[in-house]
């Protein structure tokens, strides 16, 4: 195992006037990944291939190589007993292994990929990142973990997101697991390999379930998730460098939380994992679905963006919706970085259980994917994007996700996404060329080292908007204007195709490489951006904590998840508000309601609050909301603001509603 110690350099944002630090990138120990030990099928360029015959093959008398595109490079005759075959030394690529029987039947089949060698290390700041969840992958097996490990340093990737279970690490409210754990072995695994790690969890322990709550939920005790990520932060000091403190936590697969919740969490998890590690990065406990504006407004009302160092979300949408849907990403984030933590889209397997393989076809469409999906990302405003998933992983419906097979095999889409690992290594988007009259090709520019050498790169493919039966049919004509011109071709996995650019785009896309600053002499449109907010995290926290029998989606738009508070009319009811204190002094103060609606009664409307030292206090309020006539411009926003002097000004704004979408257009208040 390598030393885990690491330095640190900003991350710096241009704002208006003025330079932001946004956050601390952590610089680790990293060198040229290399192939150590045994990987099943992924060799480096230049290796001689060998591939296990299968069990199920041994009446095979042939074997066969095919590439990506179904074309035979290679065979060979079968003996008897042979229980390995050597093909030799093949491009770099993906190849489809056959054992072939009477009639040449296809008896078996295993694959491989051949990468290029990487040249250099990985650039601190690349954007290519992949989510592995290694630790549950491979749950207490330290060979497995280390494969991944390397399979995703092979790749290119910069950083890895793992998954850890709170419940393991804390079984009981007073004791912390001492034993090494999965968790560890994986985060230490992937560290020693150059990999930087993202940790999420998602989970409550029992004991920390409120009452009428599951584990699936937030605790309802702040205090205790502010303990938990503290003793993480101190724990995983070194060898993980930035956590998620949930997953998808507005829609109901992880918990059904309105963003009012996802924000008094949010802070809380903040404050825990600063006050055990100070340099750790930080992350908004991701959202998914499609974003929209009501989610933006309601971080931005509770003022949350002191309390995250990049703003994270999901995305399971066709890449060229991403400029499209992703303004509210921008202004929830504030001017952090974004950092796409899952993308995929995901497709039926063909193949029964438990290999659950896509179809040729549908290996080919995946990888063409993967290239269109980062390029796309990065353009509309992604700082890092993270591919879901490394490993073999299905969901309902047959859907297939992994860049690996079953045995750890590799996938076309693996291949791809070494590519995009070389050639976007420390990419920084340029812009996106619409090229003239063809508005189905994509072309988008980056500076880039790939193989560790400056160079301006166009990621560029033609593909129509449609599902995947749609797909790959789409062609364009184009051309590099006059007086640019191209030092070296790349295909979709990595393969060199000369100095001439393709004069058809297709869905498979190229990486066409230009001299430094050559992409200056196109008409790039500019990428999008973020604008910066100030503003500094408190130590004072407000929450309400609603019983989830009172959420409901009001599914205002498409494949969007908005979880609101609904109440009933004309009937008073207790509203759960509390007040706590994270910060190392005994405080007092007052809350108010800045905020309410006409007619709306909360009694009392001010507080008067004094608090110790992680000191929680509830906050008496009956509430009474009148029968009115509900349309989505209703007022239905309730603010309530505290002063605790130099402890801060905590704000605390959510919703209730009487029905699905009442208020929904209406414009929050101006409070401040």
């Amino acid at each position: 195992m390598r030393n885990f110690s690491l330095s640190l350099t900003a991350i710096v944002l241009l704002g208006p006037g003025a330079r932001h630090v946004l956050a601390i990138e952590p610089v680790i120990q990293r060198d040229i990944a290399r192939v150590e030990g045994e990987l099943a099928g992924v060799f480096l360029d230049g290796q001689v291939l060998t591939a296990a015959v299968p069990g199920n093959a041994a009446s095979a008398s042939r074997w066969q190589v095919l590439d990506d595109r179904a074309v035979r490079v290679r065979a060979g005759d079968l003996a008897a007993s042979t229980s390995q075959i050597d093909i030799g030394k093949l491009g770099i690529g993906w190849y489809r292994i056959e054992f072939l029987g009477r009639d040449d039947a296809c008896l078996a089949w295993t694959t491989a990929a051949v990468l290029a060698k990487l040249t250099t290390p990985v650039p601190q700041d690349s954007p290519i990142c992949v989510d592995s969840a290694t630790a549950w992958f491979a749950p207490n097996d330290r060979e497995k973990q280390d494969r991944l490990a390397r399979l995703t340093a092979l790749a290119g990737a910069n950083w890895v997101r793992d998954r850890l279970r709170w419940r393991d690490m804390q079984p009981q409210q007073d004791g912390f697991t001492e034993t090494r754990t999965t968790y560890d072995t994986s985060a230490r695994i992937q560290t020693s390999h150059g990999l930087k790690v993202l940790q999420v969890f998602h989970d409550t322990p029992e004991w920390a379930v409120a009452e009428g709550d599951t584990r699936g939920r937030y605790a309802g005790d702040l205090r205790d998730v502010y303990r938990f990520c503290k003793a993480m932060a101190m724990r995983f000091r070194g060898t993980v460098h930035a956590w998620e403190p949930w997953n998808e936590g507005n829609v109901a697969t992880f918990g059904g939380h309105t963003t009012d919740e996802m924000c008094s969490y949010q802070k809380a998890a903040y404050l825990g994992f600063k006050a055990g590690d100070s340099d750790v990065l930080v992350c908004w406990n991701v959202s998914t679905a499609v974003p929209t504006r009501l989610h933006t407004r309601l971080v931005l009302q509770n003022e949350t963006w002191p309390y995250f160092d990049t703003y994270n979300t999901h995305t399971y949408d066709w890449p060229d919706s991403y400029e499209r849907l992703w303004k509210p990403v921008h202004e929830a984030a504030c001017g952090r970085p974004i950092w796409v933590t899952e993308s995929d889209r995901g497709i039926q397997y063909a193949t029964p259980e438990p290999w659950c393989d896509l179809s040729r076809e549908g290996e080919i469409r995946k990888a063409e994917f993967m290239a269109q999906s980062y390029a796309s990302s990065l353009f509309a405003g992604a700082d890092r994007h993270f591919h879901f998933i490394l490993g073999h992983y299905c969901e309902g419906g047959k859907i297939q996700f992994g860049l690996l097979r079953l045995d750890e095999t590799p996938r076309p889409s693996y291949v791809a996404l070494a590519a995009i690992g070389r050639f976007l290594a420390g990419a920084k988007c340029l812009g996106k060329w619409n090229v003239d009259g063809r508005p189905n090709a994509h072309v988008y520019a980056f500076q880039a080292r790939p193989d560790g050498e400056l160079r301006d790169v166009l990621v560029a493919w033609a593909e129509k908007p449609g599902d995947w039966d749609q797909r790959g049919k789409t062609v364009v004509d184009w051309t590099l204007p006059d007086g640019v011109t191209a030092e070296v071709v790349y295909d979709y996995l990595g393969r060199s195709l000369g100095s001439s650019v393709p004069q058809k785009l297709q869905s498979a896309p190229v990486f066409v490489l230009l001299g430094p600053g050559e992409a200056k002499h196109l008409p790039l449109a500019a990428p999008q951006q973020s604008t910066y907010r100030t503003g500094q995290p408190g130590r004072i926290v407000l929450q309400l904590h609603m019983p989830p029998s009172a959420s409901v989606n009001i599914e205002q738009i498409p494949w969007a998840s908005d979880i609101e508070h609904k109440v009933q009319p004309e009937t008073e009811i207790e509203l759960p508000l509390y007040a706590y204190n994270f910060g190392e002094k005994h405080v007092r103060g007052r809350i108010v309601v800045e905020h309410a609606p006409a007619g709306w009664r909360l009694t009392p409307n001010t507080w008067d609050v004094t608090l110790d030292s992680m000191g929680r206090n509830r906050l008496d309020c009956r509430f009474f909301m009148p029968q009115r006539q509900a349309d989505k411009t209703s007022d239905t926003w309730i603010v309530l603001r505290g002063d605790f002097g130099p402890a801060g000004r905590p704000v605390l704004a959510f919703r209730l509603i009487s029905q699905p979408g009442e208020g929904y257009e209406a414009v929050a208040p101006v409070t401040r």
